[in-house]
């Protein structure tokens, strides 16, 4: 269970040096991109060092597939915030979880007991209550705006999905392999795309990026670590609210964030949502 407990710890540091990020102005696909990078380059420096440079196949394959579901989901999401709701776009982001747990269940027999699944939807209500809104308009509104919303849920479902496969492919013992072709796929893709839209990286940007790209490679590796020792099942729900939990806590005692009355209400739906799941 310490290794869930670490996992949720590192991926709130993630998204709050994130979050710094975007109150600084910088580009997030420069961030992202850099991001992925620095991991391939760092876990790809690792495996130099113990002479473990051989790549199953499966974990090629497997790296491949997450790399692109992981770029293509950030970039889409990105995207989504500038033309739908801002808080319809992170809620869709955060109940991804919702598809990890599903095949999990569907594919690997993965266990959920009946006070699990109460809490899984406990989870899923209390992460649209405490998503933030905003007071923009958007240009995306009513069956649209849903299918945006449900292909970004989708998609980053999907990569959640992708990690989890590692385990039931037998891969454990390589998962610094995967995470590598995942990085560097996703930085790839991420340099074509920000070439295309002639974007001129800015150092600040891409020193946040190369950071947060070491900080995203220990927690990779801790999340990779836990899905090997626990079922998705408990896994995401957990993450996913207890990472937002933190984050609205977070955002009201240190950036003086004002805690709307939906966001009082999941803090307490999810602080229940935990204890029905774990």
């Amino acid at each position: 269970m310490h290794w869930l407990f670490l996992s949720v710890i590192l991926d709130f540091g993630f998204v709050q040096f994130f979050k710094l990020g975007e109150r600084r102005g910088y580009s997030a696909p420069v961030v992202v991109t850099t991001n992925y990078i620095t991991v391939a380059v760092c876990i790809g420096t690792y495996l130099l060092a113990v002479d473990n440079w051989t790549f199953p196949e499966a974990a090629i394959e497997t790296g491949l597939v997450t790399g692109c579901l992981f770029i293509s989901s950030m970039l889409l999401m990105n995207y989504a915030l500038t033309i739908a709701p801002v808080g319809s776009v992170l809620s869709a982001f955060r109940i991804a979880i919702i598809v990890p747990v599903f095949f999990g269940i569907y594919l690997w027999d993965e266990p959920l007991a009946p006070s699990q699944a109460a809490g899984l939807l406990l989870a899923l209500m209390a992460l649209v209550l405490m998503t933030p809104r905003s007071e923009t308009h958007a240009r995306f509104k009513g069956i649209r705006a849903f299918g945006l919303l449900a292909i970004i849920c989708l998609w980053q479902g999907l990569s959640h999905t992708s990690l989890r496969s590692v385990h039931y492919k037998g891969l454990d013992e390589a998962f610094l392999q995967v995470l590598m072709i995942t990085g560097a796929t996703a930085g790839l893709i991420g340099i074509l795309f920000t070439l295309l839209r002639k974007q001129r990286p800015e150092w600040p940007a891409v020193k946040l990026g190369i950071f947060i790209g070491a900080y995203n490679t220990v927690a990779l590796c801790v999340i990779m670590i836990a899905l090997s020792k626990l079922p998705g099942t408990l896994f995401f729900p957990v993450l996913g609210c207890s990472v937002v939990l933190l984050d609205n806590l977070f955002a009201h005692f240190v950036w003086q964030e004002r805690l709307t009355r939906p966001a009082v209400a999941g803090v307490g739906i999810a602080i229940l949502s935990l204890a029905l799941v774990i």
